[in-house]
């Protein structure tokens, strides 16, 4: 019976001795192989949020602007549409690249090289997820936005509105107001407290009636917040990880498994999984 399971298997089964199993699938190991399983899963999750924000974006008659959004840079400055998220995904790339020279040192057996380029590794996504809440907290508390609340979307270019005073497109060869650029242009701070843009009719039926500037679509903020905030989760939790297994190289546990340090590769799948999911995130928020 034994030899039977062991012929099904694709393994001839030698007399006298206990069968050990098939062979490996695609020459890989059993923890190799469960990192690919769990990261197709975690692949499928990020196309999933990804298409939800293209379908609510497609619904949407407005969307905010990236080159107005992301605008600003740390010290104060304004006007530089995507630098620093540019400069964002230059850490976590560079990150990237270390990440492989760690895994090509583990393939010799070198565990200072490991240890190394791993350390410059953890910089790099420390770098990022420094970024990443430094924009938080620009958009959070100077320009005010939030999962329920998002000042931007309603304008087509920086500093021209989308809408008319009472809420219309404007028509062709129409002057259309501005705003200045660089301010939370629909909320402003009254007695201490911020409140929406007001404006008074002028003209038709409704001449004379104080308004409101209505905000962008709420969908921008909670969508943005939350798979953002989902990828700085993976990119934290890689950070961790990376930390663990780097104190493991330098403290010599992997030496003495000759297996041309395994955990180092399986952390690299991950972290160049996390690496990849954020050029889309880059390319349908920052981009498009």
């Amino acid at each position: 019976m034994a030899t039977d399971t062991a012929i099904q298997h694709g393994v001839e089964a030698i007399p006298g001795e206990e069968w050990k199993g098939g062979k490996r699938p695609f020459k890989a190991s059993y923890g190799k192989l469960m990192m690919w399983y769990f990261l197709l899963s975690d692949a499928f999750t990020f196309s999933g949020f990804l298409i939800a924000y293209g379908a609510l974006r497609i619904s949407s008659p407005t969307w905010p602007v990236p080159d107005f959004v992301f605008q600003t840079f740390p010290g104060g400055f304004s006007g530089l549409p995507l630098i620093f998220v540019t400069v964002m995904s230059f850490l976590l790339i560079v990150s990237s690249v270390t990440m492989v020279r760690a895994v090509q040192e583990g393939a010799r057996e070198n565990r200072k090289g490991v240890v190394f380029w791993m350390i410059l590794t953890i910089i790099g996504g420390i770098g990022f997820l420094s970024c990443q809440a430094w924009e938080w907290t620009n958009l959070i508390g100077h320009e005010h936005m939030s999962v329920t609340t998002n000042p931007f979307g309603t304008h087509t270019e920086s500093g021209i509105y989308l809408m008319d005073d009472h809420g219309d497109p404007y028509a062709p060869g129409a002057e259309k107001e501005t705003f200045e650029a660089g301010e939370s242009y629909l909320i402003h701070k009254h007695n201490g407290e911020f409140v929406q843009r007001e404006y008074q009719v002028t003209s038709g039926e409704d001449s004379g009636v104080v308004k409101k500037q209505e905000f962008g679509p709420k969908a921008f903020g909670a969508l943005f917040f939350f798979i953002t905030g989902f990828h700085g989760f993976h990119v934290f939790s890689g950070v961790v990880f990376l930390i663990i297994i780097m104190l493991n190289a330098a403290s010599g546990v992997y030496v003495e498994r000759k297996n041309g340090y395994e955990m180092v590769e399986k952390i690299g799948l991950y972290w160049h999984f996390v690496d990849l999911v954020w050029v889309f995130v880059f390319l349908v928020f920052y981009l498009l």
